[in-house]
């Protein structure tokens, strides 16, 4: 395994993390034997969310005696003080930990919600004053919008930034580049596509050639996937031409319906959140997480089924996508 510096947290990470979504469609012994071999392969950085069902609570149990050997990252959806306060303590309480290492901002969409965490009573002064305390040791940001995570970077308030970062959504390479240069430390979220690519080492090999990506972090839910991941560091990282070529290919199949989550088709009129609408059928379809995926797409106050095709969000994808072709097929999957 090959380890590099957290930006400048001082915290040396697995150029492979562990992702902690896929702990919700095992039990507490699977996950505690994943987790093992995860240790015994060299990765010693694992990321989870207070969102992800039980994850965080079958880590906390599978790291009971190793605890010095990882490095914790999770996540929370407050945006204010109070909540950001209950969510930590029960992050502490799930991990069976004195303090976690890094606690991240997860999924921060739109300038209001970002300007609402930093503000007054915002949830930035919750995650400061559990710092003080060392119950949380760095702070860091999650999101799926660009223009958000530009903001995080500048804005001197974050350690690490996470971001979608694979072989079809590379948008975010100069946002990285500058990350790099003003050591923050760069998490790779989405390495597989949300399980849209099969080839696991090839993927993996795509990001790692980029020196300024800290880790990236596939889920792993298997002992066989945690191998298939972690084998990466024992191959050759220089893409080969038919590599390359086989990156075209994928890049080919999928970029006619893929989407990188970028926000410029909204705002939508009808109020869809478009862009979750496809993460949650991925989750569905390809992550054979179902119940969590159908929970999260119920929640929307808009769904597939609102859209009356106007069309407004096609003239504004930078990819041109068909979406409402796409979000015809979002209906089925969810049974709408």
């Amino acid at each position: 395994m090959r380890y590099k510096d957290l930006g400048k947290t001082g915290l040396k990470v697995s150029v492979v993390g562990f992702g902690g979504i896929p702990m919700q469609r095992i039990d507490d012994n699977q996950a505690k034997e994943v987790i093992i071999k995860a240790e015994e392969k060299g990765i010693n950085f694992i990321d989870t969310a207070r969102g992800y069902s039980v994850s965080e609570e079958y880590i906390g149990m599978a790291l009971e005696g190793r605890r010095n050997k990882w490095i914790i990252a999770t996540k929370s959806m407050s945006r204010d003080k109070e909540s950001m306060i209950r969510d930590v303590n029960q992050s502490l309480a799930n991990l069976r930990t004195e303090y976690i290492d890094l606690y991240q901002f997860h999924n921060i969409k739109t300038i209001d919600e970002y300007n609402k965490v930093l503000g007054e009573g915002g949830a930035y002064s919750a995650l400061q004053e559990f710092k003080d305390k060392g119950k949380i040791k760095h702070i860091g940001m999650t999101s799926h919008s660009l223009d958000i995570i530009k903001l995080a970077i500048e804005s001197g308030k974050f350690e690490t930034i996470m971001y979608p970062y694979n072989i079809v959504e590379n948008q975010a390479e100069e946002a990285f580049r500058r990350a790099k240069e003003l050591e923050i430390g760069v998490i790779a979220m989405k390495p597989i596509a949300g399980g849209a690519f099969r080839e696991g080492t090839l993927a993996l090999k795509y990001i790692l050639k980029n020196e300024n990506i800290t880790c990236a972090i596939p889920g792993m839910g298997k002992v066989e996937e945690v191998e298939e991941n972690a084998k990466v560091c024992d191959v050759d990282t220089e893409l080969t031409k038919d590599e390359e070529e086989q990156i075209k290919s994928i890049k080919e199949s999928l970029g006619t319906e893929f989407c990188r989550r970028c926000g410029y088709c909204g705002p939508c009129p009808q109020n869809i959140d478009i862009p979750n609408i496809f993460i949650f059928q991925a989750y569905k379809e390809r992550y054979n997480l179902s119940g969590w995926a159908e929970e999260r797409y119920g929640s929307l106050k808009a769904t597939a089924k609102d859209c009356v095709e106007c069309g407004a969000c096609e003239d504004k994808c930078p990819y041109n996508l068909p979406i409402r072709k796409m979000l015809k097929k979002a209906r089925i999957t969810f049974n709408e």
